[in-house]
């Protein structure tokens, strides 16, 4: 057999397959009709229509700054880099992607807004996906290149901002930020209610659900209410919901309308009546469509067989290594709907910290279905030397890459060692064949070539891997050869 090009070598008798090709190895297998939606929840293109209506603002001020980055006026609307050697400055930005003062006034000039509300147009576009920012500078997302022609589009990126509706609309100054975060924590539980209830609801009922929610936090927690005479500590300083109903003496009656105003910023629902007794809120169609997707997703994992949803990162990952692509995507989906973002995306890192790098595969693909709110946790991790590769990855899938050529973002050292740590997981987890087709996806062009730079990159598992592949590979010579390579690392050759 001969090679098509003389840069071929025996490792390229069968052609190297990309990542992309890669992960549709294994064929789909059957799955369940897509579920239709309830009655009353309008089709996928008029709840697209109403998503681009509700983000018009948003979409305009995305096409300026697009339009900006691309005629090279200076570093782009975020003026003077990201952040910094202070953080953000009036022309420039922090670590939030806070737009710089100078930049939102040229803004308010271009587009007749204030300030203020370019500020507010911003902030929705960044959160739903309309502009990715890159060293100080922003330029159009995908989602805003796809926005007048793909429906998807535009819903993947209202929902990506219906779920940040805490970072769209920031709570009230001194407010105390724990039981912020314990609002945020509650909220699907009053949406899932709403939704259910198929029409108007109470504030007052869903004042007495946030109590109860918020009490069964805590109590997960562990915390146990103070109530005797010595002075309450500066943390508890805040009294503990009541489960019963009763007048409520904390915080969370004006919690619970700035959750009510962020969520109708957003589109998602309506308040009616005002803020006396008779105040009632009602899901818009939109936000009735997107709680009933994330339902449909928590229920198709609790009905399968491992119970994914209540499992940890970890578990949930190798609950998911023997299901194809398709119900693994759906898995993830469904355990990230079940959690807060944040301390999902902390979780899965976290797994992937482990020694499985099955398990460190798996979880960079469940960041994947959490798309642009990982961003920062995954940038995070870069110079992490386990995590490295697949980060970079990551990323550069998220700036618009193209899988087959997403690979060019490593470097030379960095493909080895991510080619030895699958090579960890195919041993760990998968069959012989399967090892010695991983050999050919090799980026070294001889075997030679390749064992000197696996034996070069320091990766733990090197002497493992080795050893596995000498005793799968069918040529005895180059079994030989790679069984010496793996005695040589053992005795720190």
């Amino acid at each position: 057999m001969t090679s098509r090009t003389p840069r071929d070598s025996r490792l390229r008798l069968v052609p190297r397959q990309p990542i992309a090709a890669a992960r549709k190895a294994v064929a789909d297998r059957g799955s369940r009709p897509a579920p239709r939606p309830p009655a009353g929840i309008p089709g996928r293109p008029e709840l697209a229509r109403q998503a681009r209506a509700g983000l018009t603002g948003a979409v305009r001020l995305a096409r300026w700054a697009a339009a900006e980055y691309a005629r090279g006026a200076g570093p782009g609307p975020l003026e003077g880099g990201a952040g910094g050697a202070g953080g953000a400055g009036a022309d420039g930005t922090g670590e939030a992607g806070v737009l710089g003062t100078a930049t939102a006034e040229r803004a308010a000039a271009a587009l007749d807004l204030t300030p203020r509300q370019v500020q507010a147009d911003w902030d929705r576009a960044r959160l739903a996906g309309l502009l990715e920012l890159h060293g100080g500078s922003a330029r159009a997302g995908w989602r805003l290149t796809a926005w007048d022609r793909d429906d998807s589009a535009v819903l993947r990126g209202w929902v990506a901002l219906f779920d940040a509706w805490s970072l769209a609309h920031p709570e009230p100054a001194g407010t105390d930020p724990t039981v912020a975060a314990e609002v945020v924590e509650a909220a699907p539980q009053l949406l899932s209610v709403m939704h259910l209830s198929a029409g108007p609801v109470s504030v007052a009922m869903l004042l007495d659900l946030l109590r109860q929610r918020v009490a069964e936090i805590r109590a997960e927690r562990c915390e146990i209410p103070y109530d005797g005479p010595e002075p309450v500590p500066a943390r508890a300083s805040v009294p503990a919901p009541r489960a019963g109903g009763g007048e409520d003496t904390g915080p969370l009656s004006d919690l619970l309308a700035w959750a009510l105003d962020g969520l109708a910023s957003v589109g998602a629902l309506v308040v009616r009546g005002g803020s006396g007794p008779d105040a009632e809120a009602v899901l818009t169609p939109l936000g009735n469509w997107a709680v009933w997707v994330k339902l449909e997703q928590i229920c198709v994992a609790a009905q399968s067989p491992a119970g994914n949803i209540e499992l940890s990162a970890e578990a949930m990952l190798r609950g998911c290594a023997d299901l194809s692509p398709g119900p693994a995507r759906a898995e993830y989906r469904a355990w990230l709907a079940a959690r807060p973002v944040r301390s999902a995306v902390a979780e899965l890192l976290e797994a992937a910290r482990g020694d499985d790098a099955l398990v460190r595969g798996l979880a960079f693909e469940a960041l994947r279905a959490v798309g642009a709110p990982a961003e920062s946790a995954v940038r995070a991790v870069v110079d992490e030397t386990m995590l490295r590769p697949y980060a970079l990855l990551w990323l550069a899938e998220q700036e618009g890459h193209d899988a087959e050529e997403a690979a060019e973002v490593l470097t030379r050292e960095e493909a080895t060692w991510l080619w030895v740590d699958t090579a960890a997981a195919v041993a760990d987890h998968g069959e012989s064949r399967l090892l010695v087709r991983h050999l050919e996806s090799a980026v070294q062009g001889t075997v030679p070539a390749l064992l000197a730079e696996v034996r070069a990159v320091g990766h733990p598992r090197t002497v493992q891997v080795l050893v596995a592949l000498a005793a799968a590979h069918p040529d005895p010579a180059l079994a030989k050869a790679v069984r010496r390579a793996a005695f040589q690392v053992h005795r720190g050759g």
